[in-house]
């Protein structure tokens, strides 16, 4: 076994592709080295943001008083791997891992001093919330976020509970996606 010391190396005619090993070795990169692709032309490297999703509500929904509802997405803007079914994301068959979740709701003006709470619910329970208070009889939004490991066949949905006294209507909108709901695995 040799060492090749250099500082470039090119194809003869200066295009076309090098080709460093063969089918079954591994190119190793020893520690305390540093890789720069920061200004190349890169793929099939450091993976990819899959599945991913992105919902809409384009309607109104009716949240009753003190009550965890689902919100129902009724447009699809992104998904992935088909992986959502009525407002549900259920991850896919060898797709395990940490996963980025952001549910934003808005709904029609509520009661000063009450709150809009959103929920993101992993197998049926509560797993991450957030409170906002209204502040006056204004339109609200609220958002909550969460970094959720899951395992295949786990779920993720957006609920919402608020507390004004009566029922509210959460806001749906084509153009400005005031009510969405997304996630995409991350790359660990």
């Amino acid at each position: 076994m040799g060492t090749i010391k250099t500082t470039n190396i090119e194809t003869i005619t200066g295009s076309g592709t090098l080709t460093l090993g063969q089918s079954g070795e591994t190119i190793s990169v020893p520690s305390g080295a540093t890789l720069d692709l920061s200004s190349a032309t890169q793929t099939g490297v450091g993976g990819v943001n899959t599945p991913m999703f992105f919902l809409n509500k384009t309607d109104s929904q009716s949240v009753s008083n003190n009550t965890n509802t689902k919100i129902t997405f009724n447009s699809e803007l992104i998904d992935t791997d088909s992986a959502v079914s009525s407002s549900t994301f259920t991850v896919p068959s060898g797709k395990a891992g940490k996963y980025f979740f952001v549910f934003t709701v808005t709904c029609d003006q509520g009661v000063d001093t009450f709150f809009l709470s959103p929920f993101l619910y992993k197998n049926g329970s509560s797993y991450a919330r957030n409170l906002m208070r209204f502040p006056g009889a204004v339109d609200l939004t609220a958002i909550v976020s969460a970094i959720i490991d899951l395992s295949v066949d786990d779920t993720v949905e957006a609920y919402v509970r608020q507390n004004t006294g009566g029922s509210i209507n959460i806001s749906g909108e084509t153009a400005e996606k005031r009510t969405t709901f997304t996630g995409y695995k991350l790359i660990t």
